[in-house]
Formats: C-alpha cells, sequence, structure tokens
C-alpha cells in the first residue's frame, strides 16, 4: 500500500504506517493523552468547539495543563508524551525543545541535564525518532531576559533550530536582531511564528530582518501575491498547522485551508501537529483532514509529506 492508497483508504491506522516529519509542535501540548494518563493518572480532554482567541486558549492550557507538570518529573513527563505521540503517529522526525525561561525552572540552570532529558526520553521512548531539538523563545519576553538566558545555551551543537512563538504584535520583530544574528553565528536553523494573526507583509519583515529559513503559519500570506512570490523565491519553508489554524479562527474551515493556494503557487509547505493535547491534532489525523475536505489530492499529500523529510 502507498501513502496516497492510504489517504483514499481514510484509514488513520494505515495512514500512520508512513515515515511523517513533524516540524511544528510545542511539546508541552503535543504529547500523547494516553501517555500523559497511564504515567500520572491526570486525563486531558481535547477542545470540542472554535476558541475564539488566544486568551482562550491560554485558559485552557492553565485549566489542564496548568501546575500538574510544573515540576522537573513532571517536564521530563510531558518530554516522553511527545516521543510517544511521534512514535504512535509513524513520524520519524519529530522537532521540540524547551522554552529557555525552563533551564531555570526544571532543569537546574544545567544545560547538559536539559539536553539529556530530551535524548533520553528520545532513547526510552523512540530511538527510531530523529530528534531535532530546538531552543524556544517567548515574543513577550524582554530582550535582555532571553539574552541572558541563552548564554546558557550557544555553543551547544546539540540544538538545531531556534524558534519565536507568542503574541506575534508582544513587540516589534527587529527587537530580536542581535538575538537571531548570534543565533544564525551558532549555525542554527531560523524560524519564527508570524502570519498566524498578523498580516501577509509582516512574514516578509521578519523573514528579511532575522534572515528566517523557516516560518511556523505564515498562512496569511495568502494575502498578497508579492508574498507569495517572496517566498517561493526565497526558498521559505511554512510549516503549516491546519487544524490549529481552523479552530483559533484563523481560516473558516478545512476544505478552504491556505495551504493548498501556497502548495499550488510553489511555495515549501509541511504539515504539522502544534498542540495535540488542545486540537486533537496529529500528523496522520492533518493529513486525513485535508485529504477528507478535498482541500488537497492525495498525490499533493504524498509530495508533502515526502518534502517535509528531506
Amino acid at each position: 500500500m502507498t501513502f496516497t492508497e492510504a489517504l483514499k483508504s481514510e484509514n488513520l491506522d494505515n495512514i500512520r504506517r508512513f515515515p511523517k516529519a513533524d516540524l511544528h509542535n510545542h511539546f508541552v501540548l503535543g504529547g500523547s493523552r494516553e501517555y500523559i494518563f497511564n504515567q500520572s493518572g491526570h486525563q486531558i480532554n481535547p477542545i470540542t468547539k472554535p476558541l475564539k482567541s488566544m486568551s482562550e486558549m491560554d485558559n485552557w492550557s492553565g485549566k489542564n495543563i496548568g501546575n500538574h507538570f510544573n515540576s522537573a518529573e513532571g517536564r521530563r513527563l510531558l518530554i516522553e508524551a511527545a516521543f510517544a505521540q511521534a512514535k504512535a503517529d509513524g513520524v520519524t522526525v519529530l522537532e521540540i525543545g524547551e522554552d529557555v525561561w525552563g533551564l531555570g525552572e526544571f532543569f537546574h540552570n544545567d544545560i547538559g541535564e536539559l539536553i539529556a532529558a530530551f535524548q533520553e526520553a528520545n532513547e526510552k521512548i523512540a530511538p527510531e525518532i530523529e530528534l531535532r531539538l530546538q531552543i524556544g523563545l517567548s515574543r513577550h519576553c524582554p530582550v535582555d531576559y532571553l539574552e541572558d538566558c541563552l548564554k546558557h545555551f550557544w555553543g551547544h551543537k546539540e540544538f538545531y533550530s531556534i524558534d519565536l512563538y507568542g503574541d506575534e504584535l508582544a513587540q516589534p520583530i527587529e527587537n530580536f536582531i542581535p538575538i537571531y544574528r548570534k543565533a544564525e553565528e551558532n549555525g542554527l536553523v531560523l524560524k519564527v511564528h508570524v502570519g498566524e494573526w498578523g498580516a501577509a507583509q509582516d512574514i516578509v519583515t521578519a523573514v528579511k530582518a532575522l534572515h528566517l529559513d523557516e516560518v511556523q503559519h505564515g498562512i496569511a500570506a495568502v494575502q498578497d501575491e508579492s508574498v507569495i512570490d517572496f517566498l517561493r523565491e526565497n526558498k521559505i519553508r511554512l510549516n503549516i498547522t491546519p487544524s490549529s489554524n481552523v479552530l483559533l479562527g484563523r481560516v473558516p474551515d478545512m476544505a478552504h485551508h491556505p495551504i493548498a493556494q501556497l502548495y499550488r503557487s510553489g511555495v515549501d509547505v509541511t504539515v504539522n501537529s502544534d498542540d495535540v493535547l488542545i486540537f486533537d491534532s496529529d500528523v496522520s489525523k492533518e493529513y486525513l483532514r485535508l485529504y477528507q475536505s478535498g482541500c488537497l489530492i492525495s498525490e499533493e499529500l504524498d509530495d508533502i509529506r515526502v518534502k517535509g523529510l528531506r
């Protein structure tokens, strides 16, 4: 059976047999609810209706995650849960990482301990998965605070990428230029969440200012053909999370998700999970939902899958 045949069968078990990448996964919210329940007894149920704002999402997270895992042991459990989810989903390339503030909060300001937590979970749960370890930054944090945290991270070749996330309007993207120049010197893949809540031109501004390689979301690009051209010509990859976009009200429905227009315009796109625990959105389900909605045909989705593994 091929991947296209698996999609046409509309059978998740068949789809999960094929390798795929998850390049946009926030591990705290991206793990297996079954694994978390079995290890902790804490049940986490996904949302049942669309949210109206990021603040509603934060409220959900506070209620369902909150302080339940606010310890070194809890954090390690969530890391393991991310690998358990990826393994069950057929993910063979998983890009996840800790927010810089978590180093002091959960890992005693010991960068070796943080790195080991991810590597040990990788080896314990799913050694067949390629871990791409990421440095995470919250956009609302003062830049001098982030720079102080990052002193522990620079120079460690175990890290693959850096990502800036959170409220796109929290502060100007240009504030982060010094951090991203340093990340570039360290050979990291440069990524930012942009173009989910903001405008199309915000994507161009971010790519140019921070020398980005990839964009998390970037779906606002469809508002402006010149931005689509810019992404295609500069080979900027968009790591898209369709269910998240729909359930946060950024897209009206799956059938009209802009991933189709972006892909057919020659933009490099990938399909990813985002926050599995909130949106019930593992990668295989994303592919199936895109297929069932008629947004993309099976051959297009297979092409996206294969390119995402490169």
